[in-house]
């Protein structure tokens, strides 16, 4: 390609940039805020989210949209699931008045939208014009920004409507660190990356409270059943969620310290509040609101998902972390396999 864009310069976002702008290709990376636009520019490292890596020469950074997606053959989304609408509207207008057509759009967001429970493909689906619609494309596995950045051994999954899309993003992203393997289950990729976010909150939760490896290894399976569950109910491949984009992200956002939504676990477990925690932290945890809109999805559609319930509990409704594991302990015995399959 001779030209790809990413929107949104957090850790991710930057780090995309970097791997595509190693491989060659001239890349562009739009900063909503100017200030770090100017920065990038000065600095070639992006001191506030990634810092410590040299960005390359062939990167260049723009806070105009407009610019950003002028003859961009494939546009990214890599900003919080609560902004993909609106930076989506952003980038109609900007292709409308250019009378340009990426050939693939891809996002890389984990999260699900709180006021109309809807994916982010569907968010880009509702904003976007409709002749870009095939051209929709996911993102996501266990991948953390700095890793990835460091060029270590990675692999993830790209999740498209259609074959020809799939293989784009696989060709476009693919190195010898970065693997890139293709599904066509769209929803089951982008349920994995948004549930497990809710799930590391309840894993540092747990070890924020001082549990072990018992109580961890417990969270992450049965978290697993709750996320198979829903996506067995919206019509994902239950196969997907033993895949990279479901246990593979699971299990990384579970236990490594690098784990934003993890991080704001352990502070809720050891008796921060919810203000406290996100006041001080400079990047989004997309647990946080995505646990609202898991928690009513869980409603609408009467799937069981206890785990993330008291999540959502002792986010939303200050509910204490130690009576929250009180409440899952003292649920009546079940078959293991109850509403799995």
């Amino acid at each position: 390609m001779e030209k790809v864009t990413v929107l949104g310069a957090g850790s991710w976002g930057t780090a995309l940039s970097k791997l595509l702008s190693e491989k060659g290709i001239r890349t562009f990376l739009w900063a909503r805020n100017e200030e770090l636009c100017e920065s990038l520019k000065k600095e070639r490292e992006n001191r506030r989210y990634l810092p410590g890596f040299r960005l390359p020469e062939g990167l260049f950074f723009t806070s105009d949209l407009k610019k950003a997606v002028s003859r961009s053959e494939a546009i990214i989304f890599v900003v919080p699931s609560h902004g993909m609408r609106q930076v989506a509207r952003k980038v109609k207008k900007a292709l409308s008045s250019i009378n340009e057509n990426p050939r693939v759009i891809c996002s890389c967001a984990k999260g699900i939208e709180n006021e109309t429970l809807l994916l982010m493909t569907e968010v880009l689906k509702e904003e976007l014009p409709d002749h870009l619609s095939s051209r929709l494309s996911v993102l996501s596995g266990p991948s953390f920004a700095r890793e990835v950045a460091q060029r270590m051994p990675t692999a993830v999954t790209v999740a498209a409507f259609n074959e020809e899309v799939s293989g784009i993003i696989q060709d476009l992203f693919g190195t010898e660190f970065f693997r890139v393997y293709s599904t066509q289950d769209v929803v089951g990729v982008q349920l994995g990356g948004a549930v497990k976010n809710c799930l590391a909150i309840a894993a540092g939760i747990s070890d924020g409270l001082g549990f072990g490896t018992n109580t961890r290894a417990a969270l992450i399976t049965r978290g697993l059943a709750e996320m198979s569950r829903l996506g067995l109910k919206l019509g994902a491949n239950p196969l997907t969620f033993a895949g990279l984009a479901g246990l593979g992200d699971l299990v990384l956002t579970c236990t490594g310290d690098l784990s934003r939504n993890r991080q704001v676990g352990l502070r809720l477990g050891k008796g921060e509040g919810m203000e406290e925690i996100l006041s001080s932290m400079k990047m989004v945890a997309e647990g946080v609101k995505t646990s609202k809109s898991i928690f009513n999805l869980s409603k609408k559609y009467q799937v069981e998902m206890p785990i993330t319930a008291e999540v959502y509990k002792v986010i939303w409704e200050g509910k204490s972390p130690k009576d929250a594991v009180k409440t899952l302990l003292e649920r009546p015995p079940k078959p293991e396999l109850h509403g799995v399959i």
